[in-house]
């Protein structure tokens, strides 16, 4: 399965499958007989049980996620809207296929395999306040470097991102999508000072008045407003589903960028659950738009995936409660 346009793309969310019902099932029956009280273990039980309706398994094992990191430069950043240089988004791509950066320490103690994705670096989206931020062609060419990357073989997926002045994006399509003006949608990103976020503001809102015409389309929003990582992410989220490996979302980039998604498609993020919820001003909301609970809250706001992966843990641990405990029965304990 694969797609050329963005209508091919749309028809694919408008026909994705489901978890596996027969799986969830048992996975509720076997929960109900663990050698615990009942909803004892809280919220792990149902992510348990959520992650073994999408692989099929009623006592899944977890032990071949995937983190994907994709880069992307973007034309805005022309207008001043971030603290660091386009420059630095490369460097980070090195620093990430060195192994220094912060989501290479998390892949390594969560047992991740990691890839990085680097999207035409040298040639940055277009200005989102003077043109569309990517052409068709691009956008369905950054949603295919998503899709691609996914391993078949992956039992969780994580995407992360890289890309100087991707907040700016993340807030123009946030606000795209869940409307509002946009200092409601626009942070500080890597620290902007007042200046910096008075000036990230203005553009946002160029961008929305620029691109009026296109923001009851979510995909198209994505293309107009958004990056090619951001793209990427959405691509390999959807692939994901299309394979029925559950994701973990990252921050307040990789959540606008999935958001697309689920705007398009209602039920498109079923297969996904929030790993953190950052510092990110916005957030929270973008969260609370699509109907995902964070499962961690940490101040985290550095993006690379890095709170999705820290969550990989948390998830690991529901898993193997879940398929690794004994029932009453096999432990010879009394219910009750």
């Amino acid at each position: 399965m694969t797609f050329t346009t963005l209508a091919e793309f749309r028809t694919i969310l408008e026909d994705l499958p489901a978890a596996d019902a027969v799986a969830r099932q048992g996975a509720e029956a076997r929960n109900s007989q663990l050698t615990k009280p009942p909803a004892a273990l809280g919220r792990l039980e149902d992510l348990a049980i959520w992650y073994a309706g999408w692989r099929g398994d009623p006592k899944p094992s977890l032990k071949a996620p995937q983190i994907i990191i994709f880069a992307g430069n973007h034309g805005v950043c022309a207008q001043g809207v971030s603290a660091f240089p386009p420059e630095v988004t490369e460097q980070m791509v090195l620093n990430f296929e060195h192994g220094g950066a912060a989501i290479n320490q998390l892949a390594k103690a969560f047992g991740a395999k990691m890839d990085v994705h680097a999207l035409s670096l040298d040639r940055p989206t277009a200005d989102f306040t003077v043109d569309a931020a990517m052409s068709e062609d691009e956008v369905v060419a950054a949603l295919l470097a998503g899709w691609n990357a996914v391993d078949p073989k992956a039992d969780l997926l994580v995407t992360g991102e890289m890309g100087i002045g991707n907040t700016t994006s993340a807030a123009a399509i946030a606000a795209a999508l869940f409307g509002g003006d946009a200092a409601e949608w626009t942070g500080r990103g890597t620290g902007v000072d007042d200046d910096g976020l008075a000036v990230k503001t203005r553009v946002v809102a160029e961008g929305l008045a620029r691109h009026g015409d296109v923001l009851k389309d979510p995909l198209q929003v994505l293309r107009c407003l958004g990056g090619r990582e951001l793209a990427a992410m959405a691509g390999a989220i959807s692939r994901a589903r299309i394979l029925r490996i559950p994701v973990i979302l990252d921050g307040f980039i990789c959540s606008a960028a999935a958001a697309t998604l689920e705007m398009a498609a209602a039920g498109a993020l079923d297969h996904c659950v929030a790993g953190h919820v950052s510092a990110e001003s916005a957030h929270g909301k973008v969260l609370k738009n699509v109907g995902k609970e964070p499962l961690l809250a940490l101040g985290m706001r550095l993006g690379e995936g890095s709170g999705a992966a820290l969550a990989i843990g948390v998830l690991k641990g529901a898993v193997a409660c879940h398929s690794g405990m004994s029932t009453f029965a096999e432990a010879g304990v009394s219910d009750g």
